[in-house]
């Protein structure tokens, strides 16, 4: 197979995160007091966030396609999981609440998920007015299989960093989410 050239797709996609690259003539950053060696940096930085986004959607779109479910639903699966681990009762508005979606789309989803054998609907065990929902067995064991054992590779990543750069990980990961917060965008309405 021929090397790749300048200019072919491949070369198209790398560094499509670099800071000068998206915005050149300085329209959005002012990089005037910024070291060079920094902007560099930080562009890697970037592109390694956008590599691991990369990543993370297509094993949740992989996921999704052998579980033979949507990305809400897959959600909604991951939460049960997680509650039924932690020895809570979860309703349906539990699970509206979580995945930020409608009583009447909560219901369309869970009829979906019930069809298709992957939860079932009980009265709770405290309250006579609401339903407990849980996974069944097989789409829990399912789950933990293939999606669950793929995604606790993230556990070796963390484990191979030291204590204290787990902490400015943690720092820069919450920082990130908190500067991109949809409450800092003025031209998405409220919702």
């Amino acid at each position: 197979m021929e090397a790749e050239t300048a200019g072919t797709p491949q070369d198209a996609d790398e560094g499509v995160y670099g800071v000068r690259d998206n915005d050149p003539a300085a329209q959005l950053l002012d990089l005037s007091q910024i070291d060079e060696s920094d902007v560099e940096q930080i562009s890697r930085l970037m592109q390694a966030l956008g590599t691991l986004r990369e990543a993370e959607r297509k094993v949740s779109e992989a996921s999704a396609r052998y579980m033979k479910l949507n990305e809400t639903d897959m959600r909604a699966l991951h939460y049960l999981i997680v509650n039924e681990n932690r020895g809570r009762t979860v309703t349906p508005g539990d699970i509206a609440g979580h995945l930020g979606i409608s009583a009447a789309a909560t219901t369309k989803l869970l009829d979906r998920l019930e069809r298709g054998g992957h939860v079932t609907r009980s009265p709770h065990p405290t309250d006579r007015r609401a339903l407990q929902i849980r996974i069944t067995a097989q789409t829990r064991q399912a789950a933990y299989e293939t999606v669950g054992r793929h995604q606790a590779r993230r556990f070796h990543s963390a484990a191979r960093l030291s204590q204290p750069e787990r902490e400015v990980v943690i720092r820069f990961l919450r920082d990130m989410a908190s500067e991109i917060d949809i409450k800092h965008i003025d031209w998405v309405a409220d919702e």
